[in-house]
């Protein structure tokens, strides 16, 4: 019989890798406490970017593949993955939601059995917090009687080239034959892993990648105000920094801090900093700081280039294509915009912690909604959009992410 996998979360990043886990010859229970989540998920109805209605029903096709919400399910499993968020609520790490979700499956764990962490956490989360919980909730002894390990979550929404099969995989362990069990469990889903030395090494390895991403947009944010002072296109700057093949890591404006919802939080590295040495982190500091005032840098260049067309945000139908940064739709509905917004999460009660603000009115992106608008914003960067059709029929497009070229368009 085929191995059991239980993937706690079947969210961005746990449905993916559920559906990949079955493509590689698993029984995968989909573990998750939303019971309309899980409604959706046994009804062939993929709740996550990424994963299509086919993966789905390929799938449900193979009999290996169930959503659920009873933890009971977990029962005898052979490895375990917690896809669980770590958030920063209050100034600290909310660790409710990851100690929820290891509570439930640690009457499950059974010897032999491999449990790992995949969300993003402050170093020494796997060990000193996921670890006793475990033990105490099975009675076993973590790299006695099971295997423990963490492994950062790698994903680029919307991507085509880089998916989780073709991804490295950082994986790491408790002690040499946790790290065997991650490395061989892991290497049945991608071409290739990296072993590290510890579960610290890998816990940090996932915060460096999402502060290196996060200081680089803040680099890419702060140019991009420079360059609309020069009257510089400074996609096309960007664009062609990225053909040098040597020294530089691509990275692009965008209109701020990303949804909460996202697991990445590279405030951890500031708290983290201020607990264990008593400084803060600066270079990370500042870039929370240039990316937290983009939303307000968007209102204000949209307003500018609404003026320039004998228009105001006051009174003019704004269409916003994403609804991230949130606050920006906050603000205009404050200046007095009529605002309409498309995303694929509005009205998706399985899009965790998303709401639409007050004020905003939910639309499709049609070609008559398009042409209606005094300006479409393109705020989220998924491929749900149609930008061909975005260009032809607005009348006029302000572009935070870089998809639309044309002499309708200005670009943040």
């Amino acid at each position: 019989m085929a191995e059991k996998l239980v993937v706690v979360g079947q969210g961005p990043a746990g449905l993916p890798l559920a559906m990949r886990a079955v493509e590689a010859g698993f029984r995968v229970v989909g573990l998750d406490e939303d019971g309309w989540r899980v409604k959706r998920l046994n009804a062939g109805e993929p709740c996550a970017e990424g994963v299509g209605a086919g993966a789905l029903a390929a799938a449900h096709a193979s009999g290996r593949y169930a959503a659920s919400a009873d933890a009971a399910d977990a029962t005898g499993f052979d490895v375990c993955v917690l896809t669980s968020p770590v958030r920063m609520r209050g100034g600290a790490p909310d660790l409710g939601p990851l100690g929820s979700a290891v509570r439930r499956i640690a009457p499950f764990l059974r010897p032999g059995a491999t449990v790992v962490l995949e969300g993003t956490a402050y170093p020494g989360t796997t060990e000193e917090f996921a670890r006793p919980l475990l033990e105490q909730g099975s009675g076993l002894r973590a790299g006695e009687d099971f295997h423990l390990g963490h492994s950062p979550h790698r994903a680029d929404p919307g991507n085509p080239r880089w998916r989780l099969g073709n991804t490295p995989k950082v994986v790491s362990g408790l002690d040499a034959a946790s790290l065997r069990a991650v490395t061989d469990f892991y290497g049945r889903l991608v071409r290739e892993t990296v072993p590290v030395s510890s579960l610290r090494v890998s816990e940090l390895c996932a915060l460096v990648e999402s502060a290196r991403a996060h200081v680089g947009a803040a680099l890419a944010n702060e140019l991009s105000i420079f360059a609309a002072h020069l009257g510089v296109d400074v996609w096309e700057a960007v664009e062609a920094a990225a053909t040098t093949p040597f020294g530089h890591a691509a990275a692009a404006p965008c209109p701020g801090i990303e949804d909460p919802c996202l697991p990445l939080d590279v405030t951890y590295l500031p708290w983290g900093m201020r607990r264990g040495v008593g400084r803060g982190f600066r270079l990370v500091e500042a870039a929370n700081d240039v990316n937290a005032h983009m939303p307000a840098q968007v209102v204000d260049r949209l307003g500018l280039a609404l003026n320039r067309r004998c228009r105001s945000i006051r009174g003019s139908r704004i269409l916003l294509l994403g609804l991230s940064p949130v606050e920006v739709a906050k603000t205009l509905c404050r200046l007095g915009a009529r605002v309409r917004a498309a995303d694929p999460r509005a009205g998706d009660c399985c899009a965790d912690d998303f709401v639409v603000p007050a004020g905003v009115e939910v639309v499709e992106p049609d070609a008559a909604e398009l042409a209606r608008a005094d300006a479409v914003v393109v705020l989220g960067g998924q491929d749900c959009y149609d930008y061909d059709l975005v260009q032809r029929a607005s009348r006029f497009v302000f572009d935070t992410r870089g998809r639309c070229r044309g002499p309708n368009v200005e670009r943040l």
